[in-house]
């Protein structure tokens, strides 16, 4: 057996260097299968450490099935797979020639919100105060505590239009869980879906995984073409249509009223997305489809575009045919978000902070989104197009240039401009030019002016010596 004396170092105890070294030599064959063990007290004698500190060494390897203590006659190795080791790899196949991007300056992404106006202060004082109540040591309910779907169902007529019941209302983590549990009704009468090409690839993937196959309903930046809408043979289609993803166009009465009567013609479900129908900049947020019959509509919302990503609270209404099915496929399945998010949320509902709240974030971002736009069509002219600035918390942006979309990303990148591709949304209705999308939710004015100034450098040869 190799010597086992070895020099001790001071960023962990003695007894786990000690267990480590003898793991290492099991395990890569130098202590070979029922050889023995130096004794606790040799082992100590030779390190020069307490018999309890090698006693401690061997116990943690007895347990973990390294060794064996035969009772007098000692400690010895047991048969161990030997470790298969591979030669190290490279961290990186970048050449020594290739430029290394500069770190990040300004980060347009989408997925945040404003940290400047979030109120921290109302929030806290409601959370800490949750804290005292009995009920928060508790587990949640599966579907959600009742005070919450009261406070949305509450907020659903007032702002969507949307008539219903708190017991129709099932709370949960995040839009794809949603649709995952959904989906584990809905496959045992449909087994297709139609998504909008473009759309929110999130979903599909939800979908996908439940075994569905997907029907696509194409979308232009003018609109969606329900056109062959008659002709799919699924009947549930998945949408956004107040906003939609990533194009943000809203989808007109009569097209709404067309899809409520394809539903009830064939006995079909539309699942809406109302992602984020609070930030409309030109009018009031339309009406959600649920609004016009909630029997064929399975509305879904969330907190996490207009208050924060990190609260995962999300919600579902099911028409009255599906909750008695939903509410027995998942009646023993522990809630899939925080019982604590859903007190101080059903609170700061109740004491009007939310509807504070979005009011003052509705201005903040739309003089953002304004900033965004002046800054864009300043800098690039007609070189570009802008698609979304009527609503949402984020522009596309489509550059008149013969380059890729992954050109545009690395190009900004080079600038320390990090942008955002919008390939992932599309299926088979592609776009004519590259796009990007840009999000401003936690730029200030001036990084956003920064970040269109360093866009300008990366895309336009020669203007950075304008």
């Amino acid at each position: 057996m190799k010597n086992t004396i070895f020099t001790f170092h001071d960023d962990s105890p003695k007894y786990k260097q000690i267990y480590e070294k003898f793991k290492t030599f099991i395990e890569q064959g130098d202590i070979k299968a029922d050889e023995p063990l130096p004794s606790i007290r040799q082992l100590a004698d030779s390190l020069h450490v307490s018999r309890n500190t090698t006693l401690m060494a061997y116990e943690q390897l007895v347990a973990e099935g390294y060794i064996r203590g035969e009772g007098r006659k000692g400690y010895f190795a047991n048969e161990v797979e030997p470790l298969l080791y591979q030669e190290a790899r490279p961290s990186s196949t970048r050449k020594p020639t290739e430029q290394m991007p500069p770190p990040v300056q300004i980060d347009f992404r989408a997925d945040v919100v404003d940290q400047a106006h979030f109120p921290l202060k109302a929030w806290r004082r409601i959370s800490n105060q949750v804290l005292t109540e009995k009920d928060s040591f508790r587990y949640g309910e599966p579907f959600g505590e009742l005070c919450l779907r009261e406070q949305i169902a509450a907020y659903l007529l007032q702002s969507r239009g949307v008539r219903t019941d708190p017991n129709a209302i099932i709370i949960g983590s995040s839009t794809q869980q949603m649709l995952v549990y959904l989906g584990h009704v809905l496959k045992q009468d449909f087994s297709s879906v139609i998504v909008e090409d473009p759309g929110y690839d999130g979903a599909r993937e939800a979908f996908q995984l439940n075994g569905f196959a997907l029907e696509t309903m194409p979308v232009y930046e003018t609109g969606a073409d329900f056109s062959q809408l008659e002709h799919r043979k699924s009947r549930v289609i998945y949408v956004a249509p107040s906003h939609h993803s990533p194009y943000g166009v809203s989808m007109p009465i009569q097209q709404r009223h067309a899809l409520i009567h394809w539903a009830n013609k064939v006995q079909g479900y539309i699942i809406e997305d109302d992602y984020d129908s609070e930030f409309r900049y030109t009018q009031q947020p339309f009406p959600a489809l649920a609004s016009i019959d909630s029997t064929r509509v399975i509305y879904l919302g969330n907190f996490s575009k207009c208050f924060l990503p990190g609260i995962r609270l999300s919600y579902m209404v099911l028409p009255q045919p599906l909750i008695h099915r939903y509410q027995k496929q998942f009646a023993y399945f522990e809630s899939t978000t925080s019982l604590l998010s859903q007190f101080a949320m059903a609170k700061f509902m109740e004491e009007g902070e939310w509807n504070r709240h979005i009011k003052r974030m509705r201005l903040v971002y739309k003089r953002k989104m304004q900033h965004l736009v002046s800054e864009l069509r300043n800098h690039f002219k007609h070189t570009i197009s802008i698609i979304g600035e009527q609503s949402g918390l984020y522009v596309l942006v489509k550059v008149h240039v013969e380059r890729s979309e992954e050109w545009l990303i690395q190009q900004a990148s080079m600038q320390g401009v990090k942008v955002y591709p919008t390939s992932l949304f599309f299926i088979k209705n592609k776009s004519d030019k590259p796009m990007v999308k840009l999000g401003f939710n936690n730029l200030t004015p001036d990084e956003i002016q920064m970040g269109v100034e360093l866009l300008k450098k990366a895309w336009v040869p020669g203007s950075e010596r304008v």
